[in-house]
């Protein structure tokens, strides 16, 4: 990012001038208070939100100049967690997964395989048949995950992925993501969680009224919220 701006049609300004470089292979959290610009910084970057001026690269696709078509495969390069998981109810934990590659015309054989092999990373083998409804808080967010990185992207972006979890989830969920960024995915993750900033020690960007204010190699969360 290089002096990012985005201003919505309410004319609130979101983004300030934003300039950030993440290298492949990092892990850094986005914090500040609620409000911040924190939720639009995260949405810019898989272009569920346009930003109006500056420079913004992500895993090779320029986001500025990106056709419609092509934002299947920035997503492609970039998966997403979220905070509410956004499991399909209708689906099994396989079904689920596998559509993620499924929309993007991958083979049935090779969908197969990858489904069972991002279940056994999470754990949740043997909840392959089970429906969203059947699955707890964390299954639900181990599931969405492992559906997140059925297509290896070179970027994970969670955005608040313990949010709506207890602590001993939420740990389990941190557990996770460090183990794929230790297999070389980048993990950017927006948060409030200031135990878990200040425990698994990362780098800290911090956004608040629009600019980045904070941006730490090993930095603590720094808030009271």
């Amino acid at each position: 990012m290089r002096d990012v701006v985005k201003k919505y049609d309410n004319g609130t300004t979101a983004l300030r001038g934003v300039s950030v470089s993440i290298e492949p292979g990092e892990f850094a959290y986005i914090v500040g208070p609620s409000g911040a610009g924190k939720s639009t910084f995260i949405r810019s970057l898989y272009r569920e939100v346009k930003v109006d001026k500056g420079r913004l690269k992500v895993a090779g696709f320029d986001l500025l100049k990106i056709k419609k078509k092509e934002i299947p495969y920035l997503r492609r390069s970039v998966g997403v967690v979220f905070q509410d998981y956004k499991l399909l109810p209708r689906k099994t934990v396989y079904e689920n997964i596998a559509y993620a590659m499924q929309v993007i015309g991958e083979r049935p054989h090779v969908i197969k395989k990858r489904v069972m092999e991002v279940l056994d990373l999470v754990g949740l083998k043997h909840k392959v048949r089970a429906f969203p409804n059947e699955l707890s808080g964390g299954e639900q967010q181990r599931i969405a995950i492992a559906r997140a990185i059925a297509n290896s992207p070179k970027v994970l972006i969670a955005d608040e992925p313990t949010g709506n979890l207890d602590p001993e989830n939420s740990w389990e969920v941190m557990n996770l993501l460090e183990r794929i960024n230790l297999q070389g995915t980048t993990v950017l993750m927006a948060t409030h969680n200031s135990q878990i900033v200040n425990t698994l020690r990362h780098r800290v960007i911090a956004i608040e009224n629009g600019r980045v204010v904070r941006d730490e190699a090993e930095g603590e969360y720094g808030y009271n919220d």
